[in-house]
């Protein structure tokens, strides 16, 4: 069942790449809108398909890297005695 997801999720993800790279060329306004639309459709298709695939992965706020992230929210999250066990520290 595993591998059907990840088959899938492969997909969307080739389908974005592909698109990415058309919206890249010369296209007409009519063409450009539906590779727009096309991708829109495809990375949400993606983001649920990934949620329901790893429901406990931790999300990314958009604009933000995992060094970023793991830098700021993670070394917050303090328990009596130190960091939660897993959180990352500051220096990766």
């Amino acid at each position: 069942m595993l591998d059907e997801y990840l088959a899938r999720i492969r997909a969307h993800r080739t389908n974005i790449h592909r698109y990415r790279r058309l919206l890249k060329s010369n296209l007409s306004d009519v063409e450009r809108q539906f590779i727009e639309k096309r991708l829109t459709e495809e990375q949400t298709a993606l983001e649920l398909l990934s949620a329901e695939t790893f429901p406990l992965a931790f999300s990314l706020r958009k604009g933000r890297t995992c060094r970023q992230t793991s830098r700021g929210a993670a070394n917050d999250a303090r328990v009596p005695g130190g960091l939660i066990r897993g959180a990352v520290g500051p220096h990766g």
